[in-house]
């Protein structure tokens, strides 16, 4: 799959899982810190930050894998910084990253506009929120606690990394700097969004 890649789309994939493993770890500490206040369902409020790297990486390639590429290898990398969660960790973002791939493949790797990325936070939501179930032990907590988990993880994938994914991807965009990739082509086109 990465051989129709070039290896500028490889370099920017990899320098975006740099920096969002040292966002995702900060991002541990500011949960650990809020659950302080409101209990383990701070988390979901957070959880779109999580998905965020898969969406961006995917709207600015748009090549298949990219959100499963990016989201992987940003797990394994915040495994090697430190984080406590260790190496199951990297199968939780290949998960995630499944789940913000299952939006685009949905359209064929074809539609980039803003309700597919929204929809690619949400299915990572979705996914992770079953791996979780599973492996966290969510099944012990009482429905409606569970429900309110759910839609907040849901929420937080379609605001966080979809809407913010597009921003983020958006003002790079504007300052020349993704000049050459899928994206900055693709903007040339006239818009049906």
């Amino acid at each position: 799959m990465l051989r129709s890649w070039k290896l500028k789309e490889v370099v920017l994939m990899s320098v975006f899982s740099v920096v969002f493993a040292v966002v995702y770890l900060l991002f541990v500490h500011v949960g650990n810190i809020w659950s302080g206040f409101i209990g383990p369902i701070a988390y979901e409020w957070i959880f779109g930050i999580w998905f965020i790297v898969s969406i961006i990486c995917m709207y600015i390639i748009r090549k298949p894998g990219a959100a499963v590429y990016s989201e992987t290898i940003t797990a394994a990398i915040e495994v090697m910084i430190g984080n406590a969660v260790g190496p199951r960790l990297i199968l939780s973002g290949l998960i995630q990253g499944l789940g913000a791939e299952a939006a685009f493949a949905a359209t064929g790797y074809k539609r980039f506009n803003w309700w597919v990325l929204v929809l690619s936070g949400v299915g990572a939501a979705v996914f992770s929120f079953a791996y979780g179930f599973f492996v966290s032990g969510y099944s012990a907590l009482a429905p409606s606690y569970l429900a309110l988990m759910f839609g907040l993880r849901v929420m937080s994938g379609a605001v966080i990394a979809g809407f913010g994914g597009k921003w983020v991807s958006d003002g790079l965009l504007a300052t020349g700097a993704l000049r050459g990739y899928a994206i900055s082509l693709d903007k040339r086109k006239p818009s049906v969004d």
